[in-house]
């Protein structure tokens, strides 16, 4: 999972919101408020990581295969960056592009 953490941390740091405007375009609520929409769905936080100044988390649902990315701004508002199902958990490592296993 940590693998995961760190990938994702690297991707989204490419697409990490650079300020108000692109914040203005994404969902984006005090964090407590979002907390508690996530809490009702059932999903949980399982790994988070640095996106620039934010913080990146990855919430998954146990008994459903739904998941959530959110960054949560310097000034403590969270944006909602992705949202989809089947979500699966893996622990493997990719092969870099051209790499053959």
């Amino acid at each position: 999972m940590h693998r995961f953490a760190f990938c994702m941390t690297l991707i989204l740091t490419l697409f990490a919101p650079r300020g108000d405007a692109a914040a203005q375009s994404m969902q984006c609520a005090p964090r407590a408020q979002l907390l508690d929409q996530l809490g009702k769905v059932g999903q949980q936080r399982r790994a988070l990581g640095l996106a620039g100044q934010a913080v990146m988390e990855l919430y998954t649902a146990n008994r459903s295969s739904r998941w959530t990315i959110t960054v949560t701004m310097p000034d403590g508002k969270m944006c909602l960056l992705a949202h989809g199902n089947s979500f699966e958990a893996l622990d493997e490592i990719f092969p870099a592009q051209g790499v053959r296993s």
